[in-house]
């Protein structure tokens, strides 16, 4: 089975090389891109002021994130929830860049970004020239995103977990007639299960004239044997 984690940052600004620190950390577990309910989420004291901009972007300011705990105390908690899954960020260059500073800080391996899933990069391949950042997206593919007034790391990971799904395949109606999640026959695949097969098309049975029904006949008693011509003579004309 696969196993996803959806990932969101907020910051103190735009770049770890400056000192900019992670102040929250969002994440949503997917099973072959099916939300399992588990999520983990944390606010982090940065340890430095937060900038104008990265405020108004999320509002967390350094009154509230004041007695909230630094990266180092939950570093574990948070890599043992990623476990061996497979990440899957929006424009995953700049959340990876601060993970891996915060994680070089702490003594931990680095993440791979190129073992990331970005889905900016998967949206820019499937709308090239439109708009791709997370909100276009939801307009995009009819997602609800009203609750976003702030960017918020938990809620953004959690409406990327929906825009991901659309951007891999989106959702079809299944052979109960159910809304499924287009990765449904993997998920059957995967437990063993076979997947339901589809009808075979059918023959056309034409309706022929009489005279047309001999002339066959006719053609067919020349090829000896029992051809299987013999079974597609179709019905006799209706009178």
């Amino acid at each position: 089975m696969m196993r996803e984690i959806v990932l969101d940052t907020e910051t103190t600004g735009t770049d770890p090389a400056q000192g900019d620190r992670i102040v929250e950390i969002g994440c949503v577990e997917l099973y072959n891109h099916i939300p399992t309910g588990r999520s983990f989420h944390r606010y982090l004291n940065p340890e430095r002021p937060m900038s104008e901009g990265a405020f108004a972007v999320h509002g967390l300011s350094d009154a509230f994130l004041a007695d909230k705990p630094v990266f180092a105390a939950v570093v574990e908690e948070f890599l043992e929830f990623v476990g061996d899954g497979r990440l899957v960020i929006h424009n995953a260059a700049f959340d990876v860049a601060f993970l891996n500073a915060e994680l070089a800080r702490t003594g931990h391996p680095p993440f791979v970004l190129a073992e990331v899933v970005d889905t900016l990069a998967l949206a820019r391949r499937k709308h090239p020239g439109a708009a791709n950042n997370l909100d276009a997206l939801c307009s995009r593919y009819g997602i609800d995103n009203s609750r976003r007034t702030k960017h918020g790391a938990l809620l953004d990971a959690e409406i990327l977990a929906e825009v991901y799904i659309e951007l891999i395949g989106g959702k079809q109606v299944g052979f109960d007639l159910e809304i499924q999640p287009a990765s449904r026959l993997g998920r059957l695949a995967v437990a063993g299960a076979a997947a339901p097969r589809e009808a075979r098309p059918r023959a056309a049975i034409l309706r022929l004239t009489d005279a047309e029904r001999a002339a066959h006949a006719a053609f067919v008693e020349t090829l000896g044997g029992t051809p299987l011509w013999r079974d597609y003579l179709g019905e006799p004309a209706a009178e």
